[in-house]
């Protein structure tokens, strides 16, 4: 928990206050005052007197008491001063605006160390350094500007970037998007994102807590207590979304096995959000609108009327829902025709509804009113209405601002003139609504919080495996690829299918396994990881000529150590793997396999451990799941076993943590069973 001395202070000092409100020691203390702080207010300057007309100490020895300290000087000097007011003025909060620490170089991360260790000492609480401050209910902690609208129902953001969180504050600021709290987390020192979250998760109460809450994250250092406490706020009926910056790959990563070619921490940050029902986003406007979206009711169901007096914005919002699987649909039933009589001539109502650039407020009303109890097929309303600029429409938004409050259905406002109506969006703004200014960020917007999962599932599956041989294996197994005999044997303790398989280093040995197997069969090399890469697979050999001449064959390939031949099985290809991925724990992922595994790229991911409806849901939102259910007249692959493989998989890696790589690739699969016809284990302890 946060030290309530840095979120409710009964007393402030500004070290490094002054009348130059260009400074940040100047204008946070304008802000301080202007935004009305209840409580004591200090300040030191060695050179003043008085600072905006506050009483000013040239000695921080002079100093009363203080309960929280807003620190805007020389990084040297910070250490001396963090000490006196622990260890003498009983300072438990602390934001240090301060550059020069571990952003710096190694001897700034030393002294940033040093400070964090005084305040650790007295229980206190530090945000930053090299920050912007902490605006909450209480008090106005920035240097910058503007200070947002601060309400007790508006979002709690926490940035990890304090130039973002003043551009994401602008941007709101002109849509009606209020805040309750933001925090500028700076170096993260003490206290970072996942830290704040989790204040607010334990903090958090069902009547006064705002239901919302905003992430900037450049970077997840401990995903676990992320991901633990966005579900519990979630499960108490909050809304998150988060922009993740540094998603991108710096050059192609090399990698041994297609999980590693393919999983990397930006899946795992989707992962990771998705468990948590987080909303991710990807840019401060995308950010913002869905923000503005989680301030209405809950969306119900994906059937959205459009009502418009412009065509060109519908039909572009209409693509952007279609794209984003949400339903314009058609409105074509007796109380359509009776609406359509209520309007201008030439107005249409199949949806989207358009009442024309001459339709007016009353129609407005009509309109909405037919949504809201005639139409029952539809779950949201949009209205698109601007202006041209040849007369006000102050009428037609206060129509908007009743329906808005008074109608069962969210309705979104789109005001797409900003500059012609600005006065009147304004003061449609001014009373607690949100104007959402373009309707094709607004679709994309709404189609993120539809798609993400509505219902969290964590639930323990009941696959059972053999815990005590697998730890036998690992224990007993040196880094790196285990051999194919130990990979065999891991699997079967796992309770994953294998097919059978038998590996022979002479001719003779191929020859005497021939009563154990019957033709047709596949013959792969052992030794080289990539098999197919250097033409180490040969499949469908129907005797024993073509089975000593395809022997030959593979032996003569650099670096074989043997040939491993197992029956020829038919069925579709699919995959599944697994990658342990830093503090994030363990990526499942699944798709089809073989070679379309590199073609297609169709994988889903999950983080372990995965519940069964998380597997379900993997395997479902595959774009190539038609195939997996089956397509014009081909078998399709039985569901349940593929889920429950993916689940054996999960406890797998769970079980021994020290799998950092595993591929199942291909497993052959159709209606009756899933065999594991290769697969890879990479170790690391």
């Amino acid at each position: 928990m946060l030290n309530k001395k840095l979120l409710n202070p009964s007393s402030i000092v500004i070290i490094g206050a002054s009348n130059n409100t260009k400074t940040p020691g100047g204008s946070v203390l304008k802000n301080l005052i202007n935004n009305n702080f209840k409580g004591e207010l200090f300040a030191v300057n060695p050179k003043a007197e008085s600072v905006q007309g506050i009483k000013c100490f040239q000695n921080i020895h002079e100093l009363p008491e203080v309960d929280l300290a807003i620190i805007a000087i020389a990084s040297k000097y910070v250490l001396e001063t963090v000490k006196e007011l622990t260890q003498n003025k009983n300072t438990k909060g602390f934001i240090i605006f301060s550059a020069g620490f571990s952003e710096k170089d190694e001897d700034g991360a030393k002294l940033e160390h040093a400070i964090v260790q005084e305040i650790n000492a007295v229980g206190g609480t530090l945000l930053g350094p090299n920050n912007i401050g902490l605006i909450n209910q209480n008090y106005a902690g920035a240097f910058t500007s503007p200070i947002p609208k601060i309400n007790k129902k508006g979002v709690d953001f926490i940035s990890g970037s304090g130039a973002t969180a003043v551009f994401i504050i602008e941007a709101a600021k002109s849509t009606g998007l209020t805040f309750s709290s933001v925090y500028s987390v700076g170096n993260s020192a003490q206290i970072g994102v996942e830290e704040i979250l989790e204040h607010l998760d334990e903090s958090f109460d069902s009547n006064t807590s705002s239901k919302i809450k905003l992430l900037y994250i450049e970077s997840i250092e401990n995903p676990q207590k992320l991901l633990k406490h966005a579900i519990s706020l979630v499960k108490k009926g909050c809304k998150i979304a988060a922009i993740k910056a540094g998603s991108s790959e710096a050059g192609s990563r090399a990698a041994s096995s297609h999980t590693g070619a393919l999983a990397n921490s930006d899946l795992a940050v989707d992962a990771l959000f998705k468990k948590a029902r987080i909303v991710r986003c990807y840019s401060r406007n995308e950010l913002i609108n869905v923000a503005s979206i989680f301030t209405h009711p809950k969306l119900k169901g994906n059937n959205i009327a459009i009502i418009t007096h412009a065509g060109g914005p519908a039909v572009m919002l209409t693509d952007t829902l279609s794209k984003n699987g949400l339903n314009v649909p058609k409105l074509d039933n007796l109380k359509s025709e009776e609406l359509l009589t209520q309007l201008y001539h030439g107005s249409s109502v199949a949806n989207p509804i358009d009442f024309l650039a001459t339709g007016n407020a009353e129609q407005l009303g009509i309109i909405i009113d037919y949504c809201e109890h005639h139409f029952s097929e539809i779950d949201a309303i949009v209205v698109i209405f601007g202006s041209p600029g040849l007369f006000e429409v102050y009428d037609v938004y206060e129509t908007l601002h009743n329906k808005i409050r008074t109608c069962k259905k969210p309705i979104f406002a789109i005001m797409p003139s900003v500059i012609n109506v600005k006065n009147e969006i304004d003061e449609f703004i001014s009373k607690g609504n949100i104007s959402f200014p373009d309707e094709v960020l607004f679709g994309e917007a709404l189609g993120r919080v539809y798609n993400t999962s509505k219902a969290i599932i964590r639930k323990k599956t009941t696959e059972k495996i053999d815990r005590i041989n697998i730890r036998k294996i690992i224990d007993n197994s040196e880094n790196g690829y285990l051999n194919t005999y130990n990979v065999k044997k891991i699997l079967q303790a796992a309770k994953i299918p294998t097919v059978p398989e038998f590996i022979c280093k002479t001719l003779s040995e191929c020859s005497r396994i021939l009563n154990k197997i019957e033709f047709p069969v596949v013959m792969k090399v052992v030794g080289p990881i990539h098999k197919s890469d250097v033409g180490g697979i040969i499949l469908n050999i129907n005797s024993e000529k073509e089975l000593t001449h395809s022997y030959q064959k593979l032996m003569q390939i650099k670096n074989v150590e043997g040939v491993l031949i197992q029956p020829m099985k038919k069925g579709i290809e699919l995959f599944i793997g697994a990658k342990r991925e830093g503090n994030f724990g363990h990526l499942i992922l699944c798709g089809l396999g073989g070679i379309y595994i590199e073609v297609l790229k169709d994988i889903k991911t999950s983080l372990a451990p995965v519940s069964k409806n998380e597997a379900i849901e993997m395997i479902q939102s595959l774009k190539s799941y038609k195939i997996i259910q089956g397509v014009r007249n081909q078998e399709g692959v039985s569901e349940n076993i593929f889920t429950k493989i993916i689940l054996k998989v999960s406890n797998l890696v769970t079980i021994a943590p020290e799998i950092i790589e595993l591929d199942l690739n291909p497993l052959i699969g159709n209606s009756k069973e899933i065999i594991a016809v290769d697969a890879r284990i990479k170790i690391e302890k």
